[in-house]
């Protein structure tokens, strides 16, 4: 479970980061082309900061829950959990962030189930 849970977390992790790239450059894109541009062109989003913030962040802390999962499980399901919840809060649930939150989302579930495991050889 342990295993399952660093290699789904680092994944989640990297796949988020890639989205969370592609929102800040999204928002920097309009910020920069913003006044120059019509408004129906592109749309600045109202919580822009938010998902600046929260995009690079979230994905930060899936890999690091992932790192965690194995030693300390407890820790790893909690940093992997609120990396769910940034994700959701910050992008929703969509297209290109359904693989990030449901990888991220399953490896809390294992570092759940982790902490009833023991290994072997081990207190």
């Amino acid at each position: 479970m342990k295993n399952a849970a660093v290699i789904l977390g680092i994944l989640g992790g990297v796949l988020g980061m890639i989205t969370g790239f592609v929102v800040y450059g999204y928002v920097e894109f309009v910020d920069w082309f913003g006044a120059q541009v019509e408004e129906d062109l592109l749309d600045e989003p109202a919580n822009s900061l938010r998902l600046q913030i929260i995009g690079i962040a979230s994905p930060v802390l899936a890999i690091a829950g992932g790192a965690m999962a194995h030693p300390r499980p407890a820790i790893g399901a909690i940093l992997l959990a609120l990396s769910v919840a940034g994700m959701i809060w910050a992008f929703g649930f969509g297209v290109f962030t359904m693989f990030p939150i449901v990888m991220t989302g399953l490896a809390t579930l294992f570092a759940i189930l982790g902490l009833a495991t023991r290994e072997p050889g081990t207190l």
